[in-house]
C-alpha cells in the first residue's frame, strides 16, 4: 500500500524553491492538487509538478514559518526527478536561498557543479 509522507525541511523561501525548480527543470505551480499512488490525490497550498505520476506537495507548517514537502515515495517516481528524500531539489534550493542573499548583499558569486554532482559556490565582494 502506498501513501502520502511528509519529510521536515527548512524551506522557508517559495522564490528560492521556485528557482531551484527551473533548475531542475520542474514546474512550481499554486494551489492545485498533488498526485499520488492509484490515483489518490491531495490537495496542496503549492505543488512541484514532476514528469512522472507523482509529485510532490508544499505546504505551510501551521508553527515555524517553513514549508513541509509532501510526496508519495513509491515505485520511485520522485527519487528520480527530486532525489533520495528530496536530495537533489534540497541541494538546489540551498544553492538558490544562497545566491538570493548574495545578491541582497551585493556579492558576486560563481557556481560549479563538480564531476560527483557537488556544487562548488563561491561569494565574494563586501561583508559577509
Amino acid at each position: 500500500m502506498s501513501h502520502f509522507t511528509t519529510i521536515q525541511t527548512e524551506v522557508r523561501d517559495l522564490e528560492a524553491l521556485r528557482d531551484a525548480c527551473i533548475d531542475l527543470d520542474l514546474v512550481l505551480e499554486s494551489g492545485i492538487t498533488c498526485r499520488g499512488y492509484a490515483g489518490i490525490n491531495r490537495t496542496a497550498h503549492r505543488v512541484v509538478r514532476l514528469k512522472g505520476p507523482y509529485d510532490i506537495a508544499v505546504d505551510p507548517s501551521p508553527d515555524d514559518g517553513r514549508y513541509n514537502l509532501t510526496t508519495d515515495w513509491w515505485g520511485g517516481h520522485v527519487e528520480r526527478e527530486a532525489g533520495a528524500g528530496f536530495g537533489r531539489l534540497l541541494q538546489s534550493y540551498g544553492v538558490q536561498k544562497t545566491i538570493r542573499e548574495a545578491r541582497t548583499r551585493g556579492l558576486r558569486f560563481s557556481r560549479q557543479i563538480e564531476a560527483d554532482g557537488c556544487v562548488l559556490l563561491t561569494l565574494e565582494g563586501g561583508a559577509l
